[in-house]
């Protein structure tokens, strides 16, 4: 649904600006509090650094699956903004997901 998507570019900004980073070999995650909202929003960023549009667009698809999947471990009232490095290119479904859960324990917003 689009209420649970950060989409325009000053919604992006205010999670950089407000937010904490946490990052690792492939992945970097904002967290901010959105305050207002019971429910998570995210938004995934993938710069044309990582690849071509099959691989930017693959790699989108991947961290989307895993927020989806673990989606219900994750507190909720955040803003979450996750940037693909290039080294996330190719990567398998496996990594990218270990990736990401790890960023959540770090950034203590992980239910278990």
């Amino acid at each position: 649904m689009k209420k649970y998507k950060l989409r325009k570019n000053a919604e992006f900004r205010v999670v950089y600006r407000r937010g904490r980073s946490i990052s690792n070999d492939l992945l970097v995650l904002y967290t901010h509090r959105n305050g207002k909202n019971n429910f998570n929003r995210l938004g995934v960023s993938v710069s044309k650094k990582v690849g071509k549009s099959v691989v930017r667009n693959r790699t989108r698809r991947l961290i989307k699956e895993t927020y989806r999947l673990n989606s219900s471990r994750i507190k909720q009232g955040y803003d979450l903004v996750v940037i693909a490095r290039t080294n996330a290119k190719n990567k398998s479904y496996r990594q990218i997901e270990n990736s990401l859960i790890n960023l959540f324990k770090r950034a203590g917003i992980l239910n278990n």
